[in-house]
């Protein structure tokens, strides 16, 4: 069995439940909550929880935040890899609203200071049963160099490229095997590299034929799964690659849940996605995507977004 590999952010997050997200020149009266939460620690305590050996690389301030983040990981397992910055540790405004649906202003700190040199030396013994899993809220050249030790290591190399907002080049996807855009996600890359303008609310519409078509103008090396929230997601594969499955493309169902936040559920289907390639690297992906499926489906059921991830519950 590999490791899961997670490169990416930690922070302290702040949570205000409102009834409608706020409009400009709103005050709302809520619920206020903090917690853990980063893309990269979420990713990092789901694969843990989801009962794989999990190590997480970042950069964290020298504050009660990197206090809080020692502490979880040494409670869960995780073989933290910290740098030790200057930078506060990262942190998160996330506004909730009735319906569960949220959005998200991040304080990067620490995050922003994570370089390539601590990445590669935390990556030093990576190995080809590894996954490799980064995303976006830490610096390009730092994910980069975590991209390129993974391929070197011939471990699979996993792309969140979550947020939607930073803007990567040609060289990042190609350094990726597995791509995992959200609608909003896919829509800005599809934009930027392919120069086709979607909606991010008309993804999930799209007939399989062309969603293929623009997953392999986007990753022609690769596997690509488009999450779609309540319309599940969508696999596309080059056709050299399809991972045990029989079908070069398809899409999965969501799995039923009483949602109350879906903060972090990207998140939760990332981390557990990498955990079952690490543990059964030789199942059909089809069954891989299923089980990201059920755990981030089960993520949504709880509030909160890292000490949502379930453990094995799925």
């Amino acid at each position: 069995m590999g490791r899961v590999l997670v490169v990416g952010s930690f922070n302290v997050d702040h949570v205000w439940r409102v009834a409608a997200l706020p409009a400009p020149g709103a005050t709302l009266s809520g619920s206020y909550a903090t917690g853990p939460g980063g893309k990269g620690f979420n990713q990092a305590i789901a694969a843990r929880r989801a009962g794989v050996e999990t190590r997480f690389v970042c950069a964290l301030g020298e504050d009660l935040g990197a206090q809080l983040a020692r502490t979880l990981c040494s409670n869960d397992g995780i073989d933290l890899r910290a740098a030790v910055v200057a930078d506060p540790t990262g942190t998160a405004g996330i506004y909730v609203d009735a319906q569960g649906r949220n959005c998200i202003v991040i304080g990067a700190g620490a995050n922003a200071a994570l370089a390539p040199g601590h990445v590669a030396d935390a990556l030093a013994d990576v190995t080809a049963a590894d996954v490799l899993l980064a995303q976006l809220e830490s610096p390009l050249g730092a994910i980069a160099q975590a991209l390129d030790a993974g391929r070197a290591a011939r471990a699979t190399a996993m792309l969140n490229p979550a947020p939607a907002n930073v803007a990567i080049d040609e060289t990042m996807l190609v350094r990726a095997d597995i791509l995992t855009p959200n609608e909003t996600e896919f829509a800005a890359l599809v934009g930027r590299h392919v120069g086709e303008r979607i909606e991010a609310d008309a993804v999930a519409s799209l007939d399989q034929p062309r969603l293929h078509a623009l997953c392999r103008e986007l990753l022609p090396h690769g596997s690509v799964i488009v999450t779609l929230g309540a319309s599940g997601c969508f696999v596309s594969h080059a056709e050299a690659v399809p991972r045990g499955d029989t079908a070069i493309c398809y899409r999965v169902p969501a799995e039923p849940a009483q949602a109350i936040d879906t903060t972090g559920a990207g998140d939760a289907f990332n981390g557990a996605l990498a955990a079952a390639l690490a543990q059964r690297p030789d199942s059909a992906f089809i069954e891989h995507v299923r089980f990201a499926s059920r755990y981030a489906a089960r993520s949504t059921e709880q509030e909160g977004a890292a000490l949502a991830m379930p453990r094995l519950t799925v």
